[in-house]
């Protein structure tokens, strides 16, 4: 028999995890979300103007696509830590389907 496999726990795997828990949070609270499909991707495949997108809004296919390297890469010097990482994605996470319902990212909570 081989050893059990360790478990992932890379950047990749928590990427993903901090957006599965903000996008099942959103989910919880807006119907408006409930169908839409929350992809990752790398990187954008297009510049836009003098910033790096952090995230795509493609509202006809119903999917908001949120680009990991920019998220986590484009942190403000002295905040590459994990608590500022995963501020910055749940933020980016936020932002974008605060962007695609066309509302304010703090109306996004429980109580809004």
């Amino acid at each position: 028999m081989r050893p059990p496999l360790a478990p992932l726990d890379g950047r990749i795997d928590r990427f993903d995890l901090i957006v599965g828990t903000a996008v099942e949070f959103l989910r919880g609270s807006w119907t408006e979300l409930q169908d839409v499909r929350f992809e990752i991707g790398a990187m954008p495949m297009h510049e836009a103007g003098d910033e790096v997108p952090r995230w795509h809004l493609d509202r006809e296919n119903g999917r908001i696509v949120l680009f990991r390297l920019p998220i986590e890469r484009l942190l403000p010097p002295g905040h590459d830590d994990a608590a500022h990482r995963r501020m910055a994605i749940e933020g980016a996470v936020f932002r974008a389907a605060a962007e695609y319902v066309g509302r304010e990212p703090w109306d996004l909570g429980h109580d809004h």
